[in-house]
């Protein structure tokens, strides 16, 4: 029993190596969707593009789960999960989940998830004119390019992706941000956030 439940847990945590190398190799070579290359906006830039923060054109679409999203946001942004938290009580979701708390959830408070299968139809309610300019972000850049080319697969004429994600995020990069912490922040969770916290508390990083 415990052979098997190792041999899970090893195949779980190769799955998602693999699937967080072959995001950063894509990142690294950028995004091409439908109608060619997709626009690359880093988070000092991103403000100006944004209709509500700098009078640009686009509407920024943030993709984090709600757990994320709720520690720090844009005002007036959209919301859409790509990611929602997988409920499913099976004997192999359960034990993908013990594997997942004792590697990844109880460092950084990620929960286990599934892809939101609602997640095109709800951003369609939302933007129904797939020629509208739409910024899609996250906490790292990673969820967000697989939001964007789910959205080109739709007919999205005119996405962009924020590059490097919320965690790239200066100081001054966002002005209308709400919630109880900081934008790059929002990611760090579990074990990680008390860490987080004695480092701010030291000022050993900024605050």
């Amino acid at each position: 029993m415990m052979v098997g439940a190792a041999a899970v847990g090893q195949s779980y945590l190769s799955t998602i190596t693999a699937t967080v190398k072959a995001r950063a190799q894509e990142q690294q070579r950028g995004l091409i969707g439908s109608s060619g290359p997709i626009l690359s906006i880093p988070a000092k830039d991103a403000a100006a593009a944004l209709r509500h923060e700098g009078g640009g054109e686009y509407q920024l679409l943030d993709v984090r789960p709600a757990w994320e999203r709720e520690k720090a946001w844009l005002q007036n942004s959209l919301h859409v999960p790509l990611y929602v938290e997988d409920t499913q009580m099976d004997p192999l979701t359960l034990l993908k989940k013990w594997v997942h708390f004792g590697y990844i959830g109880l460092w950084t408070g990620q929960r286990f998830t599934t892809l939101n299968p609602s997640f095109v139809s709800e951003v369609q309610s939302l933007v129904p004119m797939k020629d509208e300019r739409v910024l899609v972000a996250c906490g790292e850049g990673l969820r967000s390019m697989v939001a964007v080319k789910k959205l080109d697969e739709v007919g999205y004429e005119n996405l962009a992706w924020l590059a490097g994600g919320f965690n790239s995020a200066g100081e001054e990069d966002f002005n209308k941000v709400e919630g109880s912490t900081k934008l790059q922040y929002a990611t760090v969770g579990g074990v990680s956030y008390f860490f987080l916290q004695l480092l701010l508390i030291l000022k050993v990083i900024g605050p």
